[in-house]
């Protein structure tokens, strides 16, 4: 068909050279225009690069190559008109967001935008069927997402799929036998031909958490930085964190009315300062670790509810009046001891003393999890397990929000952010400083409490 393209120009242009020679120069532009025709079809026969077995080009094979150019030649680098599809992302908060993460930097790798996944509302760890999808967007804002990440991740939604080719489905491998090296090696070949050709790469299988890890921890905490929260969910953060004040501000008053005759000091004025404590001392939990402690052979896992009140209590320059917030699951909400055994001066409170336990209520599992996560996360000090994926994906973000404000080191210095693990001793008998190492190759030692810089 090319070359009764250019058979065609090339009758136009001899028809031209006849007028000119009958004295028709009104069209000399058109015939110039019409040459100019001829020598870009002739080029594009002869030095366009042959794609199938018979030396010629379909359509198909055309705009492949068309859409490749535009791909790679974007201002944002991340193709998007190639898509990665993942399974439903499911179990804890924190889970979810690692998996959300893994997913987006296997998008990455392979140049692809990933389709906006579904989260769990509900935390069923057997019962997949009983797992209540729900939309990434309806946690976390889409649109922040994407400026945020804009050039280094992409979303997307079902509705920018063209339908243009099929849909490659991919089962993930799994087993003893499916190591890191043939993992990497898959994702390796997606990236090629004929895979890379097909608009839609579908992953089945296992949970993206599930998945091997093959990014350093500074890519995860980038995507990490992305996520924030719909304005409905952020704003019931809101409230606990003013309550929380709302209660130290009381206190610090009664404490500095009883103290002097005088009008309130100014500092009362001020947001009063708390501390948040992920309190892992649930049934479930100290089972888990106490066989985790056999495994690994070590000791500083479980921590009993006396130490973790112990060492808090011993955090240097920690004083009173000051408010402690206690993060626990459900089923210690009606363990009042919890309260109580507090050094002086530290007000414990928790959900249901706080009164706020009617927000939490609201919403299913996940989200009173997100709630409880940016509770802790900007708390003045936090206070948590580094074996526990809540509490060090809380210290991470602390760690990036220091690094942001140019501090590398949380030792021997009073820095802002400070995050602590209760569960290793640190200095005069109180938790250790914790800051997480950005440098590790993988998210691995985030879950096994090896991520923290040492002083």
């Amino acid at each position: 068909m090319l070359w009764g393209e250019v058979n065609l120009k090339m009758d136009l242009a001899c028809n031209c050279k006849y007028q000119m020679f009958f004295g028709r120069n009104l069209n000399s532009i058109t015939c110039k225009g019409l040459a100019l025709i001829v020598i870009a079809l002739f080029l594009r026969v002869v030095l366009l690069p042959s794609f199938s077995g018979y030396g010629g080009i379909d359509k198909k094979n055309l705009d492949l190559v068309h859409s490749r150019s535009l791909s790679l030649d974007s201002d944002n680098g991340i193709r998007k008109d190639k898509f990665l599809e993942v399974p439903q992302i499911v179990w804890g908060l924190n889970n979810q967001k690692i998996a959300f993460a893994r997913a987006c930097l296997t998008a990455r790798m392979l140049n692809r935008t990933l389709l906006m996944p579904s989260l769990s509302a509900s935390l069923f760890y057997k019962e997949i069927d009983r797992l209540q999808p729900i939309s990434f967007d309806k946690v976390f804002q889409f649109e922040r997402f994407n400026s945020f990440c804009n050039g280094f991740v992409q979303l997307g939604s079902y509705s920018d799929l063209r339908n243009q080719t099929g849909v490659y489905e991919l089962q993930k491998g799994s087993g003893r036998k499916w190591t890191v090296e043939r993992d990497l090696d898959q994702l390796k070949q997606l990236s090629k031909d004929p895979f890379d050709g097909y608009e839609v790469i579908r992953i089945v299988g296992k949970n993206p958490f599930l998945w091997h890890d093959h990014w350093p921890v500074k890519d995860y905490a980038r995507v990490f930085e992305c996520l924030v929260l719909v304005d409905e969910i952020a704003r019931e953060a809101d409230r606990v964190v003013s309550k929380i004040r709302e209660v130290g501000k009381e206190m610090s008053s009664r404490i500095g009315s009883a103290q002097s005759d005088f009008s309130p000091d100014s500092s009362l004025l001020e947001p009063v300062p708390y501390v948040a404590v992920h309190m892992r001392i649930e049934i479930d939990w100290m089972i888990h670790c106490k066989k985790l402690e056999r495994k690994l052979n070590v000791s500083e896992i479980c921590s009993s509810k006396r130490e973790i009140m112990e060492r808090v209590g011993n955090i240097a320059g920690l004083k009173g009046p000051t408010v402690i917030y206690l993060a626990v699951a459900d089923s210690l909400l009606e363990d009042s001891s919890v309260l109580t055994g507090w050094k002086e001066g530290l007000l414990p409170v928790e959900k249901n003393k706080l009164g706020v336990d009617g927000i939490y209520k609201k919403y299913p599992y996940l989200i009173q999890s997100a709630i409880d996560y940016e509770v802790c996360s900007k708390a003045d000090v936090f206070v948590g397990n580094s074996f526990s994926t809540f509490s060090s994906l809380v210290a991470l973000e602390r760690t990036q929000k220091m690094i942001r404000m140019g501090v590398t080191s949380s030792c021997g210095a009073d820095v802002r952010w400070p995050s602590y693990a209760y569960n290793i001793l640190g200095e005069s008998n109180g938790p250790h400083k914790w800051m997480t190492n950005m440098s590790d190759s993988s998210l691995k030692a985030i879950s096994y409490g090896s991520n923290i810089i040492t002083c």
